[in-house]
């Protein structure tokens, strides 16, 4: 961010186009030279500042990035439904292993958002998300052809470590461009995506596995991304500022005479006396989701509570097979239907949310005599707080008695809605709080988000297997409340 300074010698300003113009003291630096050239965009109506670009551009950055964060979650849970089939063709026989299988995917969620966000920081969004994407390609391919169990594990692990970027990085395309009083719908179908494409996976995942091998598992998501990566290649183009001024202070050196360009110090409003050493960007860019953790309590707050909620989800991903094809001797295939449920609630959420997510920050602005404020993205936290230990209670009572199958796929549907309203709260608030640096702060979130993701779902088997579905739930829903409502 800029920083304030002691302006003790002249400076010159300069905009490539447009009037020359002074920058407040909050966004000038001390000029190492009496030619200081401070570089900035062209007034508040730059078309090159991607907050000033086409809605059509705006859009396409944004639905690409979805699409990123959408194909990669998919890959964590829809071997799920295979792991099974896995465990018999290796010789696997511990329920800790197998269930390993599928969430070691999410351990690389949280180790990959801590360097690849600041680095998105460093060398940009859009390269940085696609070089990602590219690393986790290479490796999901890999684990259709893995010939042991410590190969797949391996494999899995390092492919979510690229399949990890666009939660963190996603977050701070948006925060890019798109105007806070805008940011809500846009927030919305991204935050969606995480949520959704777990639970699309092992519907899919299922009917694949019954019907072929679940090699294709992998293979068939691999061809899946590789089609958005060509996307991404002619859509997502970059989006972060100091990047992009950067690139503007550049073309100015060169159009400088040699004679002024040995004395003129040509620099951006995000840059401190001149442009930073390398080891000095990457020490500050890497350190910064530290950072934001140790010192940000509603970080680490929002955070622990975000860790809970996604290991639910994880806990569900894996244990629907066994409800479904255990409780109610379903197949597998006809167990992984079931996962629409979950998809219902998350979808049917989310739209009402996006409806109104913009509308209330509008509302609370305007009573805040026009200035908006980050916590004004959080009442929609209320209903889901309420939302999911409800469902919590349902599903696990109704799975534990046999009940219908269709009232614990409503329980699971208010698990969903529940999950998506706290996440869509919760990532547009830290994307509002930290905007420049909202992949920075975004990854400090998923850190232990996605470490939960990983550690759930080996424990929730010999919970339910010792308590049963109902007390199990209930003990979940409890823990929710408890979280849930202070927060």
């Amino acid at each position: 961010m800029p920083h304030d300074v002691d302006d003790t010698s002249p400076t010159t300003t300069l905009s490539v186009k447009g009037e020359p113009s002074r920058l407040d003291p909050e966004k000038t630096t001390q000029a190492s030279s009496i030619n200081a050239i401070v570089v900035d965009w062209d007034g508040p109506d730059d078309p090159s500042n991607p907050k000033n670009w086409a809605f059509r551009r705006k859009w396409a950055a944004t639905v690409i990035v979805s699409a990123f964060t959408f194909i990669s979650p998919i890959s964590s849970s829809m071997v799920a439904p295979a792991t099974l089939q896995i465990a018999g063709e290796f010789g696997v026989t511990s329920t800790a292993i197998i269930a390993m299988m599928t969430s070691v995917f999410v351990l690389g969620y949280a180790v990959g958002p801590l360097f690849l966000g600041p680095l998105s920081e460093i060398f940009g969004r859009s390269r940085v998300l696609q070089l990602s994407n590219l690393w986790y390609l290479v490796w999901n391919l890999g684990c259709g052809f893995a010939q042991n169990k410590s190969q797949l594990i391996a494999f899995r692990l390092l492919a979510g470590l690229g399949g990890s970027a666009p939660l963190a990085i996603g977050g701070g395309v948006i925060g890019d461009v798109w105007h806070p009083e805008e940011r809500g719908k846009a927030i919305s179908i991204y935050s969606l995506a995480p949520l959704l494409g777990p639970v699309v996976g092992p519907v899919c995942g299922a009917w694949i596995a019954e019907r072929s091998t679940w090699r294709w598992v992998f293979w068939s998501t691999t061809i899946v991304d590789a089609i958005i990566q060509i996307f991404g290649v002619f859509y997502l183009q970059e989006t972060f500022a100091p990047l992009l001024l950067a690139r503007k202070a550049a073309a100015i050196r060169k159009t400088l005479d040699p004679e002024k360009a040995q004395t003129a110090n040509v620099y951006t409003v995000y840059e401190v006396s001149g442009k930073p050493s390398w080891s000095e960007i990457i020490r500050k860019a890497l350190t910064r989701p530290f950072f934001i953790f140790s010192q940000e309590h509603i970080v680490q707050l929002l955070g622990t509570y975000m860790a809970f909620i996604y290991g639910l989800m994880y806990v569900f991903l894996t244990a629907m097979p066994a409800i479904y094809e255990g409780q109610y001797h379903e197949t597998t295939s006809i167990a992984g239907l079931h996962y629409i449920a979950l998809g219902l609630g998350l979808t049917i959420a989310a739209q009402v949310n996006a409806r109104y997510m913009d509308r209330i920050y509008l509302h609370f602005k305007n009573k805040n005599n026009g200035v908006g404020e980050p916590e004004f993205r959080l009442p929609s936290m209320v209903p889901g707080t309420i939302v999911l230990p409800v469902g919590l209670f349902i599903s696990g009572w109704a799975a534990q008695n046999k009940v219908h199958w269709i009232v614990t796929d409503i329980g699971i549907a208010m698990i969903g809605a529940g999950t998506i309203l706290l996440f869509q709260s919760t990532q547009t608030y830290v994307v509002d709080t930290f905007t420049l640096h909202a992949a920075s702060a975004l990854a400090a979130v998923s850190f232990l988000r996605s470490l939960a993701g990983f550690g759930f779902p080996l424990f929730a088997p010999a919970m339910y297997n010792k308590l049963g579905y109902g007390k199990g739930n209930s003990i979940l829903a409890c823990v929710a409340i408890v979280l849930g409502w202070p927060a």
